[in-house]
């Protein structure tokens, strides 16, 4: 057995078994940890969100396509990569595919080479999302600490109200503001405005 760490997940989902076969001996000889489904429900029905992973898939299988889905992978705001496998004809479908967030699509039969660069671009993206994604949950955890009066005035500081207007704004003193100020950093575990609005800025953008 490999005492090499592996380099991430690849998901190949095509119902045909001498693809799923042959793309498993190919990576998994690369080093990656390969997961075969034979059809996209049984894929949906397993797949973790929290590995940092990507997705190969064939676009015409069985039952649900693969551009079904991408679509049901997009409700569920997943950032999984995808390359798609193609037959010839089913090009214009790729391009359809890469318009709506998909990395590629490699046609039949594909170059290895090309294959084993698709999936490393894939998961050096995936690495970034999930970094983020850890990101913004911790803020989220830090955020879900605040009572509603503190997130309403947290959203004034963000907006550049200065005490006295955020305490005009709400309807309470300019000292139960700066208590208010003081409970929002202490949650935040911010020392600065700056971390302040670091976190909270996250936040918004995510939204």
């Amino acid at each position: 057995m490999s005492l090499i760490p592996k380099k991430g997940t690849v998901y190949v989902v095509d119902d045909d078994e001498a693809v799923r076969d042959s793309l498993q001996w190919l990576l998994e000889g690369k080093d990656y940890r390969v997961k075969c489904f034979d059809s996209a429900e049984s894929f949906l029905s397993r797949f973790d969100p929290r590995e940092v992973a990507c997705l190969i898939a064939d676009i015409r299988m069985d039952g649900m396509s693969g551009l079904e889905l991408q679509d049901r992978l997009l409700e569920r705001k997943s950032p999984l990569p995808i390359v798609f496998i193609t037959g010839h004809g089913d090009v214009p479908m790729a391009v359809n595919t890469m318009k709506k967030g998909a990395m590629d699509f490699i046609e039949k039969p594909f170059k290895e080479e090309e294959l084993v660069s698709l999936v490393e671009r894939m998961l050096d993206q995936a690495r970034v999302a999930f970094s983020q994604h850890q990101e913004q949950a911790s803020r989220d955890a830090l955020l879900s600490r605040l009572t509603t009066r503190e997130a309403q005035v947290l959203e004034r500081i963000v907006a550049g109200r200065l005490n006295k207007q955020i305490a005009d704004d709400l309807g309470i003193s300019i000292k139960t503001v700066e208590a208010h100020r003081a409970n929002i950093m202490e949650k935040l575990n911010a020392n600065t405005v700056a971390d302040l609005l670091k976190i909270a800025l996250g936040a918004s953008q995510k939204a």
